[in-house]
């Protein structure tokens, strides 16, 4: 499984011109199931987002985690992270089934809630809308292939 996770001060999802969630501060969490990921991926990539210290402590180092800084997560699903580019047009192959995908990315919002973190979600396989402020800016890529 892959992830892109951004620090945000605020993030949410629109589908249509209507906000279907948001939070404040926490983690935009982008993520796309691959062929071949289990739960167990999903699990352990829920915890490494939830446990990465990306927030500031008291000297202004990135040194809290989320669970740290009572952050909450918006989980959005996003299959474009399975992107091979070696051509100009972007191929898809490598991404999960689309009820596989929605499978572990429903089972990864779950691990996230249970270790405690507030989570928002967007809507698995919609047209989204995603905006948000990213805070630094802090991005980082996480992936169970890289483990």
């Amino acid at each position: 499984m892959r992830c892109l996770v951004q620090r945000v001060s605020s993030a949410s999802v629109s589908i249509n011109g209507h906000v279907e969630s948001q939070i404040g501060e926490g983690l935009l969490v982008l993520v796309c199931a691959m062929q071949g990921d289990t739960q167990k991926d999903a699990e352990w990539l829920a915890r490494k987002a939830a446990n990465l210290r990306i927030f500031r402590d008291e000297a202004q180092r990135m040194n809290r985690s989320l669970l740290d800084v009572g952050g909450a997560a918006l989980v959005v699903s996003q299959f474009t992270l399975a992107a091979e580019t070696k051509g100009n047009r972007p191929g898809f192959s490598s991404a999960s089934a689309p009820e596989e995908g929605r499978a572990l990315y429903e089972h990864f919002s779950r691990e996230m809630a249970s270790l405690g973190v507030p989570l928002a979600n967007g809507v698995f396989g919609a047209d989204m809308q995603v905006s948000l402020v990213n805070d630094g800016p802090v991005t980082i890529w996480l992936d169970t292939g890289l483990r």
